[in-house]
């Protein structure tokens, strides 16, 4: 029997490796069916051969098994065989009770019985899919025997009985299951039979076989091994493969590949299934589908324009700190965060200031000099240069009735042109008026042509023609008495009107907008008829001939 026992294991590590593994369980398959090979060895009142393999005789038999539930079976067995015992061969000895010298028997053994099976792969002890299961079996049952009893006596004359009966069995047995898959798995086992009979007489030699039902003095092995087959299928509602009863995760979705436990497959142990995970091998959030966000900003790396966006800074959907308002600089490093579109700031986002006055180059009129707010950012002309131009229109002067500038014109212009080199952000409006005395034409095209010929000399001293804007108001804008000789005297002057370069130009602020300028053909007609005050009445024109005349 060591020798089976051997073999039996041998082949159950032979199948194993060669076999594939499920992760089906057997009390999902609650049924077995068993075939084996037993051999059957007697020990009694005529001696023992428990564990002596000569001479041994061999049978077989079959078991259904039924799962109840972890670490506990239901056996039903049916198994048949043969037992002997052979003699020495020697006399009698005389005297007494009859000696077992000589004696031999042989019976036919068939017994039943439903059994118990403790196992212990029940979860705690091992676990329920372990290779190897141990177990115990409890089996009562019926065993029906048929014997021939051969007996030598004294002088060689020997003789023989036989005997048929049925007896009450009880089987002990201690047993190894080898799992080869949930379906298939081999078994080797052995068990003591004990008969329960009124006369001992499995032998035929109990040295009381009238004693009671209970003389248990002859008892028999049963070695056996076989193969069983688990059959049965497992509820399984999501389809996974892995019954209910183990499935962590009954609700898969059809088709996903699970786990031993019934759970989809999570490659990076990041928490998110792989059929739900956009990045299965980089542990990631399940926020993310399962991807990682390494400054921890709410962005996929994968997504992520800025992955080193400092710890709770908020970001845009491309994981790079919000700019609000678009300036090239993230509103957490951004001390003026409210910057108009399109403005152009320094590292800290607030508006560059060149010139350092305090006013955003964007609002600065003059980016590159510094100046107060209040004058847009520009230096303010001084006091005494504004008065210098204020009172200029009493010191530029005209040859009569003409357009061309007196030499006692140019220091003051001189001065002027000084002014416009030292603010070079700085335009000037030259402003040309008359009184009310001759043709209205003629006074328009002389006021304009007054301011235009200052305007000629300063921009020949190098002031740029885009800096001064001359234009012409005739008698339009008094600021005296036209009555008057002296009143007179003050509407004949030429303004000089100083103002930000971009900004409203100065005489319009002051007087509107000016006259059209009357065309040269308007004005040479004029000139030509010399034509007297426009209130004198017609017929004393020949009186009013020096109208047109000024100084």
């Amino acid at each position: 029997m060591k020798h089976l026992l051997f073999s039996t294991t041998l082949l159950g590590l032979g199948l194993l490796a060669a076999a594939p593994r499920s992760h089906a369980q057997t009390p999902e398959r609650k049924w077995g069916l068993s075939g084996y090979v037993s051999s059957l060895r007697y020990s009694g009142d005529l001696g023992s051969n428990f564990w002596d393999a000569r001479n041994a005789t061999y049978g077989g038999g079959i078991t259904l098994s039924r799962y109840l539930y972890s670490g506990l079976d239901l056996n039903l067995s049916a198994n048949q065989a043969t037992v002997r015992y052979p003699g020495d061969g020697r006399s009698l000895t005389g005297g007494g009770s009859p000696s077992t010298n000589g004696r031999r028997f042989y019976a036919n053994v068939s017994s039943f019985g439903l059994g118990f099976k403790l196992k212990l792969n029940n979860g705690w002890a091992l676990k329920e899919d372990a290779f190897i299961q141990p177990y115990l079996l409890v089996q009562p049952g019926f065993a029906y025997v048929y014997t021939d009893r051969y007996r030598t006596t004294v002088g060689g004359v020997s003789s023989v009985s036989s005997s048929n009966y049925g007896a009450f069995d009880v089987q002990g047995a201690l047993g190894l299951t080898f799992r080869i898959t949930p379906t298939f798995s081999l078994f080797a086992q052995a068990g003591q039979h004990i008969l329960f009979t009124d006369d001992d007489r499995l032998d035929g030699a109990g040295t009381n076989e009238s004693s009671s039902f209970f003389a248990t003095n002859d008892r028999y092995m049963q070695y056996s091994a076989g193969l069983t087959v688990n059959f049965g299928k497992p509820k399984d509602a999501d389809g996974d493969g892995v019954p209910d009863r183990k499935d962590k995760c009954p609700d898969t979705p059809a088709g996903v590949k699970v786990d031993e436990n019934g759970c989809p497959i999570d490659t990076d142990g990041d928490g998110v299934a792989d059929y739900q995970d956009k990045c299965p091998d980089t542990p990631g959030l399940a926020a993310l589908q399962g991807c990682p966000d390494a400054d921890g900003d709410g962005v996929a790396d994968g997504d992520d324009k800025c992955p080193n966006t400092p710890a709770g800074v908020r970001v845009d959907a491309s994981g790079c700190p919000l700019d609000a308002d678009g300036d090239g600089v993230a509103d957490y490093l951004d001390k003026c965060p409210n910057t108009p579109s399109g403005v152009k700031v320094d590292a800290n986002g607030c508006p560059l200031d060149s010139d350092g006055d305090g006013v955003p180059d964007y609002q600065d009129r003059c980016p590159n000099r510094p100046g107060p707010a209040s004058n847009k950012g520009c230096p303010e002309i001084k006091a005494e240069q504004k008065k210098i131009l204020n009172e200029a229109t009493k010191y530029i002067q005209f040859d009569f009735d003409k357009a061309t500038l007196k030499a006692s014109s140019y220091p003051k212009l001189e001065q002027m042109v000084q002014i416009m080199n030292e603010y070079p952000d700085y335009s000037l409006s030259i402003a040309g008026h008359t009184d009310s005395k001759g043709n209205d034409d003629y006074n328009l095209r002389l006021s304009y042509e007054r301011a235009a010929s200052a305007r000629a000399y300063m921009l020949s001293k190098g002031i740029p023609a885009e800096r001064i804007e001359a234009r012409g108001y005739g008698e339009t804008k008094p600021i005296a008495d036209n009555a008057t000789a002296a009143g007179q005297a003050l509407n004949r002057r030429v303004d000089f009107d100083p103002f930000l370069t971009g900004e409203a130009n100065a005489a319009e602020v002051k007087y509107g907008a000016a006259p059209p300028e009357p065309s040269e053909a308007d004005v040479k007609k004029a000139m030509s008829k010399q034509a007297p005050a426009k209130k004198a009445p017609a017929r004393k024109a020949p009186v009013r001939k020096a109208a047109p005349r000024k100084k």
